[in-house]
């Protein structure tokens, strides 16, 4: 009984509920068409033609939004290494033209030397692979508001544009241990990182694509800890990414309260993925139980999410979405399947 609610206790809860989502632009023409000619029906018709022409040419508080058509523009923070890398190199194969971004792993002694011939480097094999004008690179803090403000200029010297921008930096301080033995500065690295480069970066994505003919879409992602599950050994950690969802809820509903229709922020969920964050932590039997049961590589994670991101402005939704790729059926039946079959033990630690 205990095993069971140990593994339950580290399962994906179902997804939040949705806000209620914004109408679209041609439902609230259609409703307002309706009232509008109901007015004018008593007189004749008469002005009936001014109403049309405000219509089509974006006149009213709805406005015209532009479409979005591919090849998209992509901005990934947190991106020459693991899952964000992972995206970068899907959304080229796509034919998507890519900005990549990062500061560093944490470390107090990194300098930012080294960071620039990290990013130099990444984007330097990138363009061999996908060619010169669709990757570029830069160095950002996300945690600095004039890092990202710089950013944004960088994104709109190289690209004019962003369609599609994916917050993903974040950081654990490859710190696996009880709060009361964490660090000031550990804590410190995760909670500027996950949770104020969070808002910084969406507060500035917001700006720039408001402004956008086409607007733009934002995509969180999320972590273990979102859906309020314990995450023990990295509590400072599972309550940042607690804190994503309600930042992405907050937003869109801050959007919808201020009219802003072009613009549109989601939730992202990788699951586990195999990266050296996640590996750092495989020290005790049940976390690698879970990794090995659970967990896949970045570039598997991102053959799935990269799809389902460019589903959304190639359908030109404007819904909130909350794109997952583990989701409860699928570890419920990998976990079946363990038990009853001996399936993934050792797949990627040794668990004996």
């Amino acid at each position: 009984m205990a095993a069971t609610a140990t593994i339950a206790a580290h399962l994906p809860l179902r997804g939040p509920a949705r806000p209620p989502s914004r109408p679209s632009v041609a439902a609230v023409t259609r409703f307002r068409g309706r009232q509008e000619r109901r007015g004018l029906a008593a007189t004749g018709g008469r002005g009936f033609a001014r109403v049309r022409a405000e219509a089509f040419s974006g006149g009213g508080r709805v406005g015209r939004r532009d479409p979005m058509v591919p090849p998209y523009n992509v901005l990934i923070t947190g991106s020459t290494k693991g899952i964000g890398y992972a995206l970068a190199r899907k959304f080229l194969e796509a034919g998507d033209n890519v900005i990549i971004c990062s500061r560093s792993v944490f470390s107090l002694t990194c300098s930012l030397s080294s960071t620039a011939h990290k990013v130099e480097s990444v984007v330097s094999d990138l363009k061999k692979e996908y060619g010169e004008q669709h990757v570029w690179g830069t160095v950002c803090d996300v945690r600095d508001g004039k890092d990202v403000k710089a950013l944004v200029e960088f994104a709109r010297d190289k690209l004019k544009h962003i369609d599609l921008w994916i917050n993903n930096a974040g950081s654990n301080a490859y710190t696996y241990k009880p709060l009361v033995e964490t660090s000031d500065e550990a804590l410190m690295e995760i909670i500027t990182t996950n949770t104020l480069g969070l808002m910084i970066c969406c507060r500035e994505a917001i700006n720039m694509m408001r402004n956008q003919p086409q607007g733009g879409h934002i995509f969180n992602l999320d972590g273990a800890g979102s859906d309020g599950r314990p995450t023990p050994r990295f509590a400072a950690y599972g309550a940042t990414k607690r804190s994503v969802v309600h930042l992405t809820k907050s937003l869109q509903a801050e959007l919808q309260m201020n009219e802003v229709n072009n613009v549109m922020v989601h939730n992202l969920s990788p699951g586990m993925v195999t990266t050296d964050l996640l590996m750092s932590g495989a020290t005790t039997k049940q976390a690698k139980f879970f990794i090995n049961i659970l967990a896949e590589p970045p570039d598997v994670v991102a053959d799935y999410l990269v799809p389902n991101v460019r589903a959304i402005p190639t359908n030109q939704s404007m819904k909130p979405t909350y794109i997952r790729f583990l989701t409860g059926l699928k570890a419920y039946s990998r976990i079946f399947s363990r038990l009853a079959f001996g399936a993934r033990r050792n797949k990627y630690v040794t668990e004996d």
